[in-house]
């Protein structure tokens, strides 16, 4: 397990907009990019209205830590100097670790926060470089198991834990894909609380992926405050009733869990370089998560 400081070299080196060397092994290139430009699937970017982050009084880069002999590579930003930090995990949408997700890292950073989004689909590829999203869906994403990312996203605590986090104020948050996965995670009593963006509900069970959010809220661990977008073709607003009702029959955390809709809204609303980005409904969205976090003891 690296620290901050095992990996200065490359938080000195890389930067928003910066390319790894050429002629780089592809495993080599995946670690050393995280977090570093746009996935190949988003661009053009919406440059008008992509928000950047600076760096400036954060300790912010890649890290790596080791899960079941692999070593899982990721992104992470914190206060520089400081210690006994909340933590929150942030998880990738189905592109994988970009700029935009090293962003939202570095924006929870400035709130005080030791954040951290580890690289969840490293052992299946990256996703990075795939221009074709069905492609990236079949050769990738389909291959990631639930029970891997679990485990990833608790080394991923284990990191924090060595590098200046106190992981009893621990909290999670994920876009699209990341938005399922912070209803699981938030099952499994690692963490105090969660926030869902627009994370998918209800699905057909399957080796892989063997349960989906509406099969765990009643045994919610954490309470999770789910931001979802009226307009979202992908998810059904009566997947949200369903996932409201399942919820009411649970556990405490289960039933303090919330969902704001937000109409005016599609898939991907807080994706500031996509052109499905809402700014008001992000911005509120933004405001509530944080909001949601202090209340709930990760702060």
């Amino acid at each position: 397990m690296t620290s901050f400081d095992d990996n200065r070299s490359e938080f000195d080196s890389l930067r928003p907009g910066d390319s790894t060397e050429q002629g780089a092994t592809r495993r080599t290139a995946l670690k050393a990019a995280i977090g570093v430009g746009y996935a190949a699937a988003v661009l053009p970017v919406a440059a008008q209205t992509a928000i950047s982050t600076p760096a400036e009084g954060l300790k912010a880069g890649p890290i790596k830590y080791t899960v079941n002999g692999f070593e899982v590579p990721g992104y992470a930003a914190a206060p520089a100097g400081k210690t006994g930090l909340p933590v929150v995990l942030v998880i990738q949408e189905i592109f994988g670790v970009h700029e935009y997700i090293a962003d939202t890292c570095r924006r929870f950073a400035e709130l005080g926060y030791l954040a951290i989004a580890p690289e969840l689909y490293a052992r299946q590829g990256d996703p990075r470089g795939y221009t074709d999203i069905p492609k990236l869906q079949a050769e990738v994403v389909s291959k990631v198991p639930d029970a891997q990312v679990m485990a990833d996203l608790d080394g991923a605590l284990g990191w924090a834990k060595a590098n200046g986090g106190d992981t009893s104020k621990a909290g999670i948050t994920g876009f699209c894909w990341g938005g399922r996965i912070v209803w699981l995670y938030a099952a499994t009593g690692k963490v105090k609380a969660g926030v869902a963006w627009y994370g998918r509900l209800v699905g057909q069970a399957s080796e892989l992926q063997p349960k989906h959010p509406v099969d765990i809220a009643a045994s919610l661990q954490a309470p999770v405050l789910g931001l979802y977008g009226g307009k979202d073709q992908g998810i059904p607003l009566d997947t949200v009733d369903k996932m409201k009702a399942a919820l009411a029959t649970g556990t405490p955390a289960a039933k303090a869990s919330s969902f704001v809709v937000y109409p005016e809204a599609g898939h991907a609303f807080h994706a500031d370089y996509r052109p499905s980005y809402v700014k008001s409904a992000a911005d509120d969205g933004w405001r509530r998560a944080a909001a949601w976090f202090k209340a709930n003891g990760v702060a």
